[in-house]
């Protein structure tokens, strides 16, 4: 299924030197009778290659060797407190509430779940953070946590100039190979949900979808999408020539397939040669692995690399619930196992088709991150190849992210940054997430505690 016309591009991608290492693997394979474990017997892989080091995610020595004592038992005590769900429940309702009315919460904000999530308010203040973390061999994907949704032409255009800055200033940083955007930072929120009610009342591939929904669009509201799809296009044009990545995030479903398209035709100007635009797939929705294979056929097609960041997704409940107000079926897979199994397949289709597929491994989860490493050494793939990242949200997951670099992936903490106000959506979310995912703060609290007793024994 082709999402565009047919138009014919020449390019090529050298990829016989991995093919070479993958036929020798396989003869040595046949010679020693190795067999590689499946990802779900350990979450510690002894890699069966001696070129390949072992990855162990239980290795906190590693994991936080970058915190003192003292961030270590901030960030013990912010965790227990996120493990109470009727205390999260109570803060993420009167947080943003109190921040409206001008409540004198910032300072705790700010010492807080700020301090543990969030790089800075200022661009400049992140440096000290990502020094920090190049020191042991972490990247940064750097956001401007602004979600607009509902602001003024003259606050989404300021708000593209504050964007251009942070690619400008991540090129001149040695480990901040990527930026993320938020289209809801840059378009009307009741826009996006009206082209996608129009899209998913229309029928064929995403682009006829798409073409079909600006048609019916008012000359204003017209207007006002060419106004963000030249915002979108300013700020991957300027990530191109600064040799900077863009990742555009994801949104709720009712925005999605407008930001869906307009990301695909990004990748079409700007992927030719390498991978510049990321798109978002969401796997916990039940219908991305589809998706995913129409997002290939059409970059074969069109001659692209097609770049994507998978996440399992950080909108679950609400998604869910708006679905059963609404009336719609649910765009949630009926259970996790399903969301891990779709996640899974992605990662390992995009390792399939890697001459033209770019990934960005962006989970939490240890067992996926593990498999994304021995699907590479079964290739006879470098770790570090540049079609594969790693990536974990900055302030969670530090076993993985610390060890995966010291292992010698290409890893990264994703760093938004912003005043506490723009950045309490993002906030929320965290803590939400930290309560809804089971076991996630349990396991923090566990690595912390692990580690802290780990220093004291050694004193």
């Amino acid at each position: 299924m082709l999402f565009f016309p047919q138009i014919r591009y020449k390019i090529g991608f050298e990829a016989a030197h991995f093919k070479l290492m993958h036929n020798l693997i396989s003869i040595m394979e046949e010679v020693i009778f190795v067999q590689v474990p499946p990802p779900y017997l350990c979450i510690t892989y002894a890699c069966y290659m001696s070129n390949y080091p072992s990855i162990s995610f239980e290795n906190t020595e590693f994991a936080f060797e970058y915190k003192s004592n003292k961030e270590l038992k901030s960030a013990r005590f912010l965790f227990s407190s996120m493990g109470k769900a009727w205390l999260v429940k109570m803060g993420t309702r009167i947080t943003p509430k109190l921040i409206r009315w001008g409540f004198p919460i910032k300072g705790i904000i700010r010492r807080t779940i700020f301090a543990q999530f969030v790089g800075g308010e200022t661009l400049e203040q992140t440096s000290e953070v990502a020094k920090k973390l190049g020191e042991y061999n972490v990247q940064i994907i750097l956001d401007y946590a602004v979600e607009g949704g509902e602001s003024t032409d003259e606050e989404y255009d300021k708000a593209i100039q504050e964007f251009l800055r942070v690619i400008r200033y991540s090129a001149t940083q040695p480990n901040i190979p990527f930026v993320s955007i938020k289209v809801t930072g840059i378009a009307d929120s009741d826009l996006l949900e009206k082209i996608d009610t129009l899209m998913k009342q229309s029928s064929g591939t995403l682009m006829k979808r798409y073409l079909a929904s600006l048609e019916q669009l008012t000359p204003a509201e017209k207007d006002a999408w060419h106004r963000v799809r030249h915002r979108l296009m300013l700020m991957c044009q300027e990530a191109q020539a600064h040799g900077v990545g863009v990742q555009v995030d994801a949104e709720q479903s009712w925005y999605l397939d407008p930001v869906d398209a307009l990301t695909m035709l990004m990748m079409d100007s700007f992927n030719k040669e390498k991978a510049v635009v990321y798109n978002t797939l969401q796997m916990y929705r039940h219908d991305r692995m589809a998706f995913l294979k129409d997002c290939y056929d059409a970059a074969v097609e069109r001659k692209f690399i097609l770049a994507l960041k998978l996440v399992r997704g950080a909108y679950m409940e609400r998604e869910r619930r708006r679905a059963i107000e609404k009336g719609y079926p649910s765009p949630i897979n009926p259970d996790k196992e399903t969301t891990d199994r779709d996640f899974d397949d992605a990662m390992a289709f995009c390792i399939d088709h890697i001459d033209n597929c770019a990934m960005i491994v962006a989970s939490h989860n240890e067992k996926s991150n593990l498999l994304a490493a021995q699907l590479l050494q079964q290739k006879g793939l470098p770790l570090k190849h540049p079609h594969v990242h790693w990536s974990q949200l900055y302030g969670m997951s530090d076993n993985i992210t610390f060890n995966l670099a010291h292992a010698g992936c290409s890893v990264s903490k994703y760093l938004p940054f912003g005043p506490i106000r723009d950045v309490i959506p993002y906030l929320m979310r965290r803590a939400q997430e930290n309560t809804s995912v089971k076991g996630q703060t349990g396991r923090e609290l566990g690595l912390i505690k692990k580690e802290l007793a780990r220093r004291k024994g050694k004193v």
